[in-house]
């Protein structure tokens, strides 16, 4: 590793979904709603669902393994490995386990929870690692499996989620710096509007002293309060963004927002002057697939020649903490 520092580059990327997909239809004979009044409002179509025999890991180290190759490299070439997620297999955290799964043995492994806006803060930190020279080659993972946490008779939350994992492989280059600008935020005032919240039950233990014991309930949204947010603050992120990059809306190339709701992505668009063109989404295939959401479609993007080595993309996350996130990097 040399500790003198330098740039980062995004040379790797990857992604896996689980094998079942719950269509909009499905949807319709398991609560009021149709095809048409989902992908109206939301844009999405279908979404993966994991099974039993499927974990975050499992996708997660697919995923990993995928990128790693693409930026021809070995696991043990890794040296940090950060997991985004709010749906680990073990709530002491995922990420050391997906390190032993793709034989990544000499990286050290973290998770990081920062909900929808997972993947950007991820990349964001793992970027501060590799500019001071402490990490050379690292590997940043957005997994989610929210059809663990969903109330399946809520018309309003169920339709929305789906499962997936995606990757991409930061590593040093001695000039330049691949990774234009950020903006992270965080607005806990909002807290309420979004959560998927502990709930207990209280255990006498002896006299005076009493412990809770319980899980976690199914996911509770906001849409509209969410919604607004969303419009109103992604947009102003991605424009700080661009000012400290010293770029315009008509110097990216690619805008890849998390893929929550298709009304969101025209709209921020729309104020920030980029045409719809310029949008990469597959909200349709997947759904909101939370941290996995951006690394999902940009493996897609890149994967099918759309997005090509020296394009500029900015990238924004956003949802629950409240918190969001904006990076601009240029691809390759």
């Amino acid at each position: 590793m040399d500790n003198t520092g330098g740039g980062i580059a995004i040379t790797g990327c990857g992604s896996a979904v689980p094998k079942a997909i719950l269509t909009n239809h499905h949807l319709a004979q398991m609560v009021e709603t149709s095809d048409e009044w989902i992908h109206t409002r939301t844009g999405m179509s279908q979404r993966h669902i994991a099974s039993p025999a499927e974990s975050l890991s499992q996708l997660s180290a697919v995923a990993a393994k995928k990128a790693i190759a693409m930026a021809g490299l070995s696991p043990k070439d890794i040296h940090l490995i950060v997991l985004a997620t709010s749906t680990p297999d073990d709530l002491f955290g995922s990420a050391c386990k997906i390190q032993g799964l793709i034989g990544a043995s000499n990286a050290v492994a973290f998770d990081l929870t920062a909900a929808c806006s997972g993947f950007v803060f991820a990349l964001i930190t793992a970027a501060q690692f590799v500019r001071t020279g402490t990490y050379e080659n690292t590997l940043v993972i957005g997994a989610d499996l929210l059809s663990r946490w969903l109330d399946w008779s809520d018309r309003s939350s169920c339709v929305l989620f789906g499962d997936g994992a995606g990757a991409i492989v930061c590593q040093q280059i001695p000039n330049g710096d691949r990774l234009l600008g950020f903006q992270m935020n965080s607005r806990g005032s909002q807290n309420h509007c979004l959560n998927l919240n502990y709930q207990h039950n209280s255990r006498a233990l002896i006299d005076g002293i009493v412990s809770q014991q319980g899980t976690y309930q199914p996911i509770t949204m906001n849409g509209k309060e969410v919604y607004r947010f969303a419009v109103a603050q992604v947009p102003e992120a991605i424009e700080k963004t661009m000012f400290h990059a010293n770029l315009t809306a008509e110097d990216l190339d690619w805008l890849l927002l998390h893929q929550a709701n298709h009304r969101i992505m025209d709209a921020v668009a729309k104020r920030l002057g980029i045409p719809p063109a310029k949008i990469l989404s597959n909200i349709a295939e997947h759904g909101n697939t939370s941290a996995a959401s951006i690394p999902l479609a940009l493996d897609a993007a890149i994967r099918s020649g759309q997005v090509k080595s020296g394009d500029k993309i900015a990238v924004s996350g956003f949802g629950a903490g409240l918190t969001w996130a904006s990076a601009i990097f240029e691809w390759g």
